[in-house]
């Protein structure tokens, strides 16, 4: 009897494939987690103000989780920081378990905060881990750089594409759990879900993303002036975005339009999918019009520039019109989610172009520490500008804050790979 082999190392792409069927399945909880929540405590009597404190955490602990959970993952493994966001989604589904409508309404909202706190934790180290691990599994082409950074993009659309996505399939799947078996039972459901999609992890090698060298705490800050530049205009972009999303759009379909929550919350799920599947399209999409290179600092001006025009035709619109602003504000959101996708597809790959495998999860935490705290001060904004002056004044807050991003990124550099040689 021969000995023995020792098991084969996994290839690039199978590392790739665990770690993106890992973050379909943590996606798919967290979009449906997000409207199990807002329905279930719609249904119960609370208050919109009272449903948003639900999300505060959320949000605040994705600022923090990503700058430390960079230094985390550079320091010990991306898949200690994989395994960490998963278990820890877990956790926070499993803890929904018992509430009840017979809790008193501080306790509920108090505990549900700690939960959701818990979840956005979850939630920006797997997504972290799994934007960070592309990077370090892409196969390196000395040879010709531009094939390497033209399959990071591919490679980079594909993923990000797909999560968004699945967030939308996300937000059908909690209205149908919720329909179906409860609150109660679903959130049960999904952590059984997402364990199981974590023993597939167990494969991933320990090295995976670990710096040879251990970076100092003081290596949270990058230095690099390009990754720098695109996390401010990253904080701008999705500030943006979540201006009138958030808050002020479902508010305005429903109290305005006369849009049951069903259809509310189905036409934002619609709107993600399809936003998504722009996203993973953006690579073949620019093949189509003859552009065969990995988009570079003049694509992400472009496109940001392209984009601030568009909530602000959106408001001129409302402004103009008085019984079509259904049609002006679906249409609208339909071009405006063409053209975020976009820029988010060609941001999503300009950090991994602008940073070395070596540096990549404290890079790119770093990055997506602006991508929360843009998110965290557009939903505050959306809400406290709702108040103040309608749909009409968060969207020209978003144009406002696009127009910032376009303004960000004329001081964009090259990145390193693309200016050496073919």
């Amino acid at each position: 009897m021969g000995a023995l082999s020792p098991r084969q190392p996994l290839s690039a792409l199978q590392q790739y494939a665990i770690v993106t069927a890992n973050y379909w399945a943590f996606t798919l909880t967290d979009g449906a987690l997000r409207m199990l929540v807002v329905f279930h405590f719609h249904q119960l009597g609370y208050s919109t103000l009272e449903i948003a404190f639900l999300f505060l955490f959320y949000e605040v602990f994705g600022v923090v989780t990503n700058l430390y959970g960079g230094w985390l993952g550079a320091r010990f493994g991306l898949r200690l920081t994989l395994w960490s966001g998963t278990l820890l989604q877990v956790a926070a589904l499993l803890m929904l378990i018992p509430v009840a409508e017979t809790w008193p309404k501080w306790w509920s909202v108090a505990y549900v905060m700690v939960a959701q706190a818990i979840s956005g934790i979850a939630k920006d180290l797997n997504k972290m881990s799994a934007k960070s691990a592309i990077k370090t599994v892409v196969p390196e082409t000395p040879d010709d750089h531009s094939r390497g950074e033209t399959q990071l993009f591919q490679w980079v659309a594909i993923l990000t594409g797909s999560k968004n996505a699945l967030k939308g399939v996300g937000f059908f799947l909690g209205g149908v759990l919720l329909t179906t078996i409860g609150f109660n039972a679903a959130v049960g459901a999904m952590a059984a879900g997402l364990a199981l999609a974590f023993l597939i992890t167990l494969v991933l090698p320990g090295d995976l993303g670990r710096m040879k060298r251990k970076p100092a705490f003081t290596a949270l800050f990058s230095k690099s002036r390009g990754i720098n530049v695109l996390s401010l205009a990253r904080f701008f972009l999705f500030g943006a975005r979540d201006v009138w999303f958030v808050v002020a759009l479902p508010v305005f379909l429903q109290a305005a339009l006369g849009w049951r929550y069903w259809e509310v919350g189905g036409f934002m799920g619609l709107w993600v999918i399809g936003y998504g599947i722009v996203q993973g399209a953006v690579p073949a999409l620019r093949r189509s019009w003859g552009q065969t290179a990995p988009p570079g600092v003049a694509a992400v001006q472009f496109w940001s520039a392209v984009l601030s025009a568009i909530p602000a035709l959106i408001a001129i619109s409302l402004w103009r019109q008085t019984g079509q602003a259904g049609i002006a504000v679906v249409l609208g959101l339909a071009v405006f989610g063409v053209v975020f996708a976009m820029n988010s597809s060609i941001h999503s790959y300009m950090i991994l172009a602008y940073t070395e495998a070596e540096d990549v999860s404290l890079n790119v935490g770093f990055y997506y520490m602006a991508n929360a705290a843009g998110r965290l001060v557009g939903t505050l904004l959306s809400g406290a500008l709702f108040l103040v002056g309608g749909l009409q004044a968060c969207l020209w807050c978003s144009a406002l804050l696009v127009a910032l991003a376009a303004l960000t990124s004329t001081r964009l550099p090259t990145p390193p790979r693309q200016a050496l040689p073919a």
